[in-house]
């Protein structure tokens, strides 16, 4: 049952201005052009979405999401999203430290606003917008957030930033905040997932990265809005209207475009969605079906169906994956596998003559040499040759690029792109084959890496990655208040509750 507090207050009209209003719109707009068709086997006029009933989905979508903040979770999704906002959070907090975050939260420092909603790891509050555009800047200023397979996604950088920044604007309960964040990780991967994943990324040149975590930000603040079932209808139109985001994000050298593009524009057009409609705009009543409707534009092929299915059965939280190695996530079966050998076989890093890593084909070629160290396999397995583990801080020293030990130990890395492996897509498969000066062969396969479903996490690790991730910017004392209060958020009757202990001061 939703709480008392909950309840008294999202209740009745929302507080924005009108001026206000239009000053976030303005900045949170991004009106996205109608994509064409792009993947090999459209289907003709006749087969396309056009002739297939929808109008039901919506139906049983929007209602589903309507009723989310009052429906309880069950304790397994309870604590995987409670585990997922930490490592979110987490992110955030590191974040802040590198240039994407600080570049976020420069912008947020000279935009202003409303001192509405808080922006992590700084003295700074403003509008829900901003803060969500800036925290989700913050949370994929790096390789160190979640991610979901099955969508081609990382959701977490998007859908939390928003349900918090909508959250406070609305002072909702942690138990509410929990079921907005469920709601956005089932949400945004189904949408990503009935278009077709990775094939679809790759056949149309769209980013999967960005619409699956658009819509999931848009869900979960509508989830903290409180929208009911017609606004929730009205919402996905103006959330389908601004999905966008190209696969161009990955000649991004700096990672500031692709944390714009994975966590800030999602956040912000996420967050946008909701406010607008809970303000009084109507729209389209079933983007999902009739002309022009949002499968035509993206694929007609694709059955949408596929957003209802088993929902309220399979929570795609517990599918999520939390990475072990703050690294980006084609690096992390690599990394696992010389865990593994080492464990078994002790070596040196001077004993390696030689070392093949087998990637799946697309896989290699976005971490192959990259100018980013934590994106770059060669780079960070000669890292962890020589200091046997890798942390936050070694992933993203950018000295060690050109240290000539460093550079030594790369010189016997080879990456080889594997098509074998690329068909197990999206399973992220990696195959390390080392030879030792003695001669000795030693060979690991990783098919599914510490931190995915299949081999998750404890929460004891989970936990200890966000302590060293949150105690060197905010220090140990908030980052302990800071992790229990997360781990028992159905305590909390307000999540503002949570701000002295991400904030600086």
């Amino acid at each position: 049952m939703k709480s008392k507090s909950s309840k008294s207050k999202t209740s009745g009209p929302s507080p924005i201005t009108r001026r206000k209003l239009f000053e976030w719109a303005g900045l949170a707009l991004t009106a996205a052009a109608a994509p064409a068709p792009a993947l090999g086997a459209l289907a003709s006029p006749q087969q396309s979405t056009t002739s297939k009933s929808s109008g039901g989905v919506m139906n049983k979508l929007s209602s589903y999401m309507s009723e989310a903040a009052n429906r309880p979770l069950p304790d397994e999704v309870v604590e995987k999203t409670k585990q997922h906002i930490l490592d979110t959070l987490g992110s955030m907090v590191s974040g802040s430290k590198l240039l994407p975050g600080q570049r976020a939260l420069q912008f947020a420092q000279s935009y202003g606003g409303r001192e509405i909603s808080t922006v992590v790891a700084s003295n700074l509050r403003c509008g829900p917008i901003e803060a969500a555009l800036t925290n989700g800047m913050l949370a994929h200023a790096d390789e160190t957030d979640d991610s979901h397979s099955p969508s081609q996604s990382h959701p977490g950088c998007a859908v939390v930033p928003a349900a918090f920044a909508v959250g406070e604007q609305f002072q909702i309960s942690g138990t509410h905040l929990l079921r907005a964040v469920a709601l956005g990780y089932d949400v945004g991967t189904r949408v990503t997932m009935t278009l077709g994943g990775q094939k679809f990324e790759v056949e149309s040149h769209w980013s999967t990265h960005s619409i699956a975590p658009h819509f999931g930000a848009a869900a979960a603040a509508a989830c903290a809005a409180n929208l009911n079932v017609q606004e929730m209808r009205w919402m996905l139109g103006y959330t389908a209207q601004q999905s966008s985001g190209l696969g161009a994000w990955n000649r991004d050298p700096d990672h500031i475009q692709k944390a714009f593009l994975f966590g800030g524009m999602n956040a912000r057009s996420g967050v946008t969605s909701a406010l607008i409609v809970k303000s009084g705009w109507t729209g389209v009543d079933d983007i999902f079906s009739g002309k022009d409707n949002f499968f035509q534009a993206y694929n007609p092929n694709a059955d949408p169906s596929g957003l209802i299915e088993k929902l309220g059965e399979r929570y795609e939280v517990t599918r999520t994956n939390i990475k072990k190695w703050p690294v980006g996530s084609p690096i992390q079966a690599a990394l696992d596998a010389l865990g593994i050998l080492r464990q078994q076989h002790p070596f040196d890093a001077g004993q390696v003559k030689q070392a093949n890593i087998r990637l799946a084909t697309d896989e290699a070629a976005i971490v192959n040499n990259r100018e980013i160290p934590d994106i770059c396999v060669q780079h960070m397995l000669a890292v962890a040759l020589l200091d046997k583990t890798v942390t936050f801080a070694s992933a993203h020293d950018r000295a060690r690029l050109k240290d000539p030990a460093t550079l030594r130990a790369r010189g016997k890395i080879t990456l080889i792109p594997d098509a074998e492996l690329e068909s197990l897509m999206p399973l992220r498969v990696a195959i390390l084959e080392l030879t030792l000066n003695d001669g000795r062969q030693l060979r690991q396969r990783v098919d599914n890496v510490r931190g995915t479903p299949e081999n998750p996490m404890t929460r004891e690790e989970v936990l200890a990655k966000s302590r060293d991730l949150i105690a060197a910017v905010l220090g140990e004392p908030k980052s302990s208040e800071l992790i229990a209060k997360v781990m028992s958020l159905e305590n909390l009757r307000d999540i503002r509750e949570l701000r002295p202990f991400l904030q600086l001061q």
